[in-house]
């Protein structure tokens, strides 16, 4: 009986032993896990209530051509690009512009990724709105991205190609349509011969106005194309400006305007030699059109260390200050009557200025109403290139050669404008 009484209370000893440590176990494991939950809603707290950058974020922003920014819960601008402050987006300042603010909001409260195409003031100048691309997604609880990407140049290019097909069909459908009421005008006048040859010169000025215009967009089209031009290589600006001058002699001519050349000789630029004569005989051609009988038009070339500016100035009309801001753009005329008159297609100052931004220059222009204007093509100057014996007497003969065909471009002037003089009709035989 004894033997059974200390074996029971051995098992009982031993019983509580386990069961001590089963409830030690217990414990502990819930003290544990009390640990662990607190500790995970303490870094869940954290993550809520801090402002701090996810990793790489900075450098992200740092590496981006666009407005970018990182904003947090209270509207707090946390990081920028460098191209957010053009905005007025700067670190440690609230964002400030209501509809970037509703954006974020909105984002914030959905969870979706959202954009938006939004007018923005630029440099905090209501007067400088750039219209922009602005993006926006959640970083977490409590931060948000927000891209802006100004789109406004785009924009303009759009608007300029929508107005260049509108223009181009509208200047390609008047000649068309003179030319098919010239046509119709000569089938009912078929037994005037008079009145026939009246109509087909009236034809064929509209038929070269119709082939200007379309190799004025050709050439257009050709220097506004990223791959529509060949190698440049060294120019000479002597025979540049020669061939431009001697091309306009007949022209000013008949206009009565002296047509004159001066300036720096043996000045070399790098570019195309077809496409600079084409651009200086441009400004030579509005030159003399806008310039009245008895005045005079110089084309000037001076060398300014690594700057060549090739001047063309004229004794007209000059042009409003009001239009001197975009009279290089394609179709704009001044004077749209006096343009029709003169046969203007209204490309010629835009074929200038897209051929000197293709030789990195620039074009500028100086006008007074009343005194004339002066356009200059402003562009890089290059060394000479090594004088070849042989490049030397070619060179001469071909000056010789020239000097030869502007006596007979003067000559054939004078001939044509003799001969007008001649069969000019008397006031009586005058329609």
């Amino acid at each position: 009986m004894c033997r059974f009484d200390a074996y029971a209370g051995g098992m009982n000893t031993t019983q509580l032993a386990l069961l001590a440590l089963i409830l030690g176990v217990a414990i502990g494991a819930g003290v544990t896990a009390i640990i662990v939950a607190a500790l995970r809603a303490r870094a869940q707290a954290l993550v809520q209530t801090s402002s701090e950058l996810p990793d790489g974020l900075a450098a992200v922003l740092s590496g981006m051509d666009d407005a970018a920014c990182a904003v947090d819960s209270s509207g707090l601008v946390v990081a920028t690009s460098a191209a957010a402050s053009h905005f007025g987006i700067v670190a440690g300042t609230t964002l400030e512009n209501p509809d970037l603010r509703a954006l974020i909001r909105a984002v914030r409260t959905t969870g979706a990724t959202d954009s938006q195409t939004l007018r923005l003031a630029r440099g905090g100048i209501s007067v400088d709105s750039r219209l922009v691309s602005a993006r926006a997604s959640t970083l977490g609880p409590r931060l948000s991205l927000l891209i802006v990407r100004d789109v406004t140049e785009q924009e303009r290019l759009d608007q300029m190609r929508n107005d260049f097909v509108a223009n181009t069909s509208h200047e390609l459908k008047t000649p068309v349509g003179a030319v098919t009421l010239l046509a119709e005008a000569i089938e009912m006048a078929a037994d005037d011969p008079a009145q026939v040859r009246q109509f087909a010169s009236r034809i064929t000025a509209e038929a070269g106005r119709l082939n200007q215009l379309t190799g004025r967009i050709m050439s257009l089209s050709r220097l506004q194309a990223a791959d529509g031009l060949g190698e440049f290589g060294p120019i000479a600006l002597d025979e540049v400006i020669a061939a431009s001058v001697e091309a306009h002699f007949v022209q000013a001519d008949g206009a009565g305007v002296e047509l004159s050349r001066g300036g720096d000789r043996g000045v070399w630029v790098r570019g195309d030699a077809q496409i600079l004569t084409e651009a200086v005989g441009n400004l030579i051609t509005n030159a003399i059109a806008y310039s009245p009988r008895g005045s005079r038009v110089g084309v000037g070339v001076r060398s300014d260390g690594d700057i060549v500016e090739i001047a063309v100035t004229d004794q007209g009309i000059g042009i409003a200050e009001s239009d001197q801001e975009r009279i290089f753009e394609r179709f704009y005329r001044a004077d749209e009557a006096r343009s029709r008159r003169t046969g203007g297609t209204g490309l010629g100052l835009s074929i200038v200025k897209h051929a000197t931004q293709r030789h990195g220059g620039e074009v500028r222009v100086w006008s007074r109403a009343g005194r004339g204007s002066t356009f200059t093509m402003r562009l890089p100057q290059v060394d000479a290139p090594a004088a070849d014996p042989h490049d030397k007497k070619k060179h001469k003969r071909k000056r010789r050669d020239e000097r030869k065909t502007a006596k007979g471009a003067k000559g054939a002037a004078a001939s044509a404008r003799s001969n007008k003089k001649k069969s000019r009709p008397s006031h009586g035989d005058q329609e």
